[in-house]
Order: structure tokens, then sequence, then C-alpha cells
């Protein structure tokens, strides 16, 4: 379908639990929310269900989603996610040219190009190219998500998946050693995903209770019997300082996560800049910026001046896996 000169987009950011979409009108390469919505994804059969309801009667040139785990011939191979997902049968659905599905994290990758100045928290200003140069994006949240930005002609950037949060996960010191000795017992395979995300960081907190002898005190007990997510009582605690093993815990995961996005820069050689996304780093920027995160991020050895001069950033917009999709369909048009 052409473009119009004031062309409408549909994006969304597909969950297991929840699925948001948004209405975009692009106008010279700007985007504009018309509007968007969250659903319970459980609640709709389909994506093309829960597209029709959306858009009713509205039309739209191009969309773009993404969904959590790889797109392999134009079909999802979401981890999550119980619809089934095919680009042609949602083009022809919505009854437009193209319909795209990316990994999550390329969403992601996507939106930290649309980052504003008030919604950026940097931990590294670094010294980037005069030209683009690469760009790494690493977001721990429910899972690890990894991807890069590679700079085309003309201004555009291709995002490129990775299921990096996969690969094993490389102890550094005595104690993240010990880590792995004590999640190797627990899993078949030790990932960076088993360290960092929601789940990783009740990992290394149940760790360091397992080696050592002093109880869990009443109260925090109580909070974990009663809280849906025991990752965020273990950082609430860490970070207000009122229990020293959740502290040491959320140190450890922002060593590890400080080591890991630097891994994901050499490969990447993201000179252009690493940026923080998901739903963790926001919650816990004390934690990152108490030292330890860059302090194993530079600790590269040769190349440590190499990476003292990448930029690196935490994205503060939870959206940006929406707008990052957005920004995917205004590239189809």
């Amino acid at each position: 379908m052409a473009a119009r000169a004031k062309a409408q987009v549909l994006a969304g950011d597909i969950g297991g639990t929840k699925t948001l979409l948004g209405h975009y009108e692009v106008e010279n390469g700007e985007l504009a929310l018309l509007r968007e919505q969250r659903y319970v994804t459980r609640d709709f059969q389909s994506l093309e269900q829960v597209a029709a309801d959306f858009l009713g009667n509205a039309a739209v040139d191009a969309a773009c989603f993404g969904v959590p785990g790889p797109i392999v011939g134009g079909v999802s191979h979401a981890t999550n996610v119980h619809w089934t997902m095919e680009e042609g049968a949602l083009a022809r659905a919505l009854r437009v040219s193209g319909a795209r599905l990316i990994n999550d994290l390329e969403a992601t990758a996507y939106g930290m190009l649309q980052l504003k100045d008030g919604e950026v928290a940097t931990l590294q200003q670094g010294h980037p190219l005069p030209s683009r140069a690469q760009i790494a994006v690493i977001a721990a949240g429910t899972g690890l998500g990894e991807a890069g930005l590679a700079p085309l002609p003309g201004g555009r950037w291709r995002s490129i998946a990775s299921e990096g949060g996969h690969s094993d996960f490389a102890p550094r010191g005595a104690q993240q050693l010990e880590l792995l000795e004590y999640l190797s017992g627990k899993f078949d395979h030790v990932s960076f995903e088993r360290v960092l995300s929601g789940p990783g960081l009740v990992n290394i907190y149940e760790f360091l209770k397992a080696r050592s002898p002093d109880p869990e005190p009443p109260q925090l007990a109580d909070e974990f019997a009663r809280a849906a997510d025991a990752a965020a009582v273990i950082s609430e605690n860490a970070i207000a300082g009122r229990d020293g093993r959740c502290a040491e815990a959320l140190r450890i995961f922002a060593e590890i996560y400080g080591a890991e996005a630097s891994n994901l820069a050499l490969k990447f050689l993201a000179l252009g800049g690493v940026y923080l996304g998901g739903g963790i780093a926001p919650k816990i920027l004390p934690a990152l910026t108490a030292g330890g995160f860059m302090r194993a991020f530079l600790a590269k050895g040769r190349l440590d001046k190499v990476l003292a001069d990448i930029p690196v950033r935490v994205s503060l917009n939870p959206g940006a896996a929406l707008v990052g999709a957005a920004r995917c369909a205004a590239e189809m048009l």
C-alpha cells in the first residue's frame, strides 16, 4: 500500500501476560501516538483478533509487532505466547502490504533511537564517534534480551536480533565461580539469563542464603510470602538498606550486568553506545551507579581503553519497545 502524506501504522509489544498496541501517525519520518491500549494476552485467541478489537474500523498502512523469541521465515517461535503468529496472515487480516514480526529486543533497540533527553540516565559519558557507529542493547527483565543496531545509508538503522541471553554464564572471581557451581546443581545449562533477570536476582539471593548460617529475618520472609515478585522484594530491601543479604545479591547482579554489557559491546564493537533497556535497570539505578557495574564493564584488559570511550546509558522509558515497533513499521512505508 502506498504511503499517504500522513501515513498510519500499528505497533505492538506482545508478551505472555500483556499485549500493548499503539496506533501512530507518521509525517516526515516523525511518529505521533494517536492512542494505545493494553490487553491481557490470554483473553484473546490470536493477534489478529486483538488487533481487530483495537483498530475497529480504522485502517493502517503498515504494522510491526515485537514478540518474545526468535522469528524464522516470518513465523514467530514465541517462548511464552500461545498464539500462532505469521507475517503473511497478519498482513491479510490487517489489509496491509507489509506486516513484520520482530524479536522484542529488536523492537526495544529501535526504541532506543526514539528516546528523549529526559528518558535516559547516563552511566558513562564516553567519547562517541562523530559518525554513526553500531549500538548494543541489553535488557534484563523477566528474561535477558540482547540486540544490536547497525547504521544504514540515508540515516536509517537495522536492528539485529540475538538470543545472547542464553549463552553460557562466564563467572568472574571466586564468589561467582561458587555461584556457577551452585546453579549447575539446579539447572542443566547455566546461561546469563539465569543470573541477569528477575528470576536471576532471586537465584543469586538463594545462593547467598544457602551458603550463610544467618537465618532470613522474619519480616523479610513475610514479604516474600506475600509478594508476587520476589526480585522486587530483594531490590527494594537492598536499595533501602534494610537487609545486607539483599544488598549483596544486588551488588553481584550489578557487577554481572556490567560484565555482560561489555561482552556485548565488544561483540558488536558498539562504539556508538550501549543501552540498558528492560524493566529492571530503571528500578535499580542506585545499584548501577554505585560503581560495581562500570568497574566490571571496563575490566577487559587490553580493550579497557576502547570500552572507556563507549557511552553507556539506561532507558527510563517503559514504552520503548512499543515505539520501537512503530519506528520499524514507519520504515516499511
